[in-house]
Order: C-alpha cells, then sequence, then structure tokens
C-alpha cells in the first residue's frame, strides 16, 4: 500500500521530461536514480523514447541510459524495442544513449550483428559524440563476439587516425583494450 502512494503514473512522468530545451536535462537524473530501483519507471522511461516531443525523447534516453547503467538487467524486456529503435532514430541525443545502452542487453550473436550494423552507420552521423559513442559500443559488442573483432579493430585504428579529437582519444584507449586482451 505504501509503495502506491509513491508510485508515479506515466503523465507524472512525461511531465518531469517536459520542458526547457536541448541544454538542460531537466529532471533525468533524479528519474535515473528512480528507475534504477523501479521496473514500472523505467517502462516509462523506454515509452518516451517514442514521445513526438523531441525533448521529452532526449531526456528519456538519458534518463534510461544512466538507470540501465545501475541496474542493465531492466533492459532485458526491451530488446527488441531498443534494437529497433537504434535503427530508426535519427535524433542524436536517443542515438548516443542507444550506443551506450545496446551493448548492455546480452544479445545473441545474430542480435549483435543487427546492432552492428546500426552502429556502423552511427559513424557517418554528423554528431561526433553520437560517432565516439558508436566506436565504444562496437568495441563492446566485438569484446564478446570474435566474428566482429577484425574488422571493429581495424575501423577503430582507422577513426583514431580520421577522426574527431574525441574519436582519436577514444580510439587509442579502445585499442589499447584489445592490445591487453
Amino acid at each position: 500500500m505504501a509503495a502506491a502512494l509513491f508510485s508515479m503514473t506515466s503523465k507524472t512522468i512525461l511531465n518531469q521530461l517536459k520542458g526547457g530545451d536541448r541544454r538542460s536535462i531537466g529532471r533525468a537524473n533524479q528519474l535515473a536514480k528512480q528507475a534504477a530501483m523501479d521496473p514500472e519507471i523505467f517502462r516509462e522511461l523506454i515509452r518516451a523514447l517514442w514521445n513526438d516531443d523531441p525533448l521529452v525523447r532526449m531526456r528519456a534516453a538519458d534518463a534510461a541510459e544512466k538507470a540501465s547503467a545501475k541496474n542493465d538487467r531492466l533492459l532485458a524486456p526491451y530488446r527488441a524495442e531498443l534494437l529497433g529503435l537504434l535503427g530508426e532514430t535519427t535524433q542524436k541525443e536517443v542515438r548516443w544513449h542507444l550506443a551506450q545502452m545496446i551493448p548492455r542487453l546480452g544479445l545473441s550473436k545474430e542480435e549483435r550483428h543487427r546492432a552492428a550494423d546500426s552502429l556502423r552507420l552511427y559513424l557517418n552521423d554528423r554528431s561526433s559524440i553520437v560517432r565516439t559513442f558508436a566506436m565504444q559500443a562496437l568495441s563492446d559488442l566485438a569484446r564478446e563476439d570474435e566474428s566482429l573483432r577484425e574488422e571493429v579493430v581495424d575501423l577503430i585504428r582507422h577513426l583514431t587516425r580520421t577522426g574527431s579529437p574525441a574519436m582519436r582519444a577514444r580510439g587509442r584507449k579502445l585499442l589499447a583494450q584489445f592490445d591487453r586482451a
């Protein structure tokens, strides 16, 4: 009964994601903390990834990514939806958060290859942040799947020479991790 007093409605969660502009994360951090402990709140964040308002989508992606970093089991029920969104969304903020979440899903080989296909396309995104997180995600997937490793390492070597400063820095770290493995 006490839990019901504190549960948030879908409308309440959406209201916390609205308002302001793209320079503000709004109440995403508070929602992330709550969602990490409450699968119902996490479910509402996932639903909000398809909201008509780009600010809501951006903040929902931010909060869902942060919550899943603390509790990756929350992602499992949404595997198919998130893989579909990975291939569909063009919004940079949603893309970079999806790139962080997808490797946490514990994907099958087929799903990893599907995710890698989408992430390769992210490497052509206008946003350096999207490209950098795509590199990281591809590396994470390649660590789990030997069949991706050679191609991903070659790709990261290339991007370490030609990418943005953030991509070059991330690429050096990723290559060092592969060298140690």
